[in-house]
């Protein structure tokens, strides 16, 4: 999924890649871990009218990557790690 930003210096905010599980999210950390990319991990986070567990990194070019799985509808849009700004 691309998640375009107008505001920004270029025309792209991240790239989300979406797994089916908090087991494939935690899969995902631990390879990005094992090839010595540090991350950021958000667990049970509101973001974009969906709660959602969630590892962040950046790539050599520093474009922001997530990979994350929806766990439950959110009640309202709540933006959170730069997923909805």
């Amino acid at each position: 999924m691309l998640f375009e930003n107008p505001g920004a210096a270029g025309t792209l905010n991240h790239l989300g890649v979406e797994v089916g599980s908090t087991d494939e999210v935690a899969a995902a950390a631990a390879r990005l871990a094992e090839a010595g990319v540090g991350t950021r991990d958000e667990g049970q986070v509101s973001c974009c009218y969906a709660v959602q567990d969630k590892v962040w990194v950046d790539d050599p070019d520093g474009q922001r990557w997530e990979f994350y799985t929806v766990l439950a509808d959110a009640p309202e849009l709540r933006p959170a790690g730069g997923c909805c700004a």
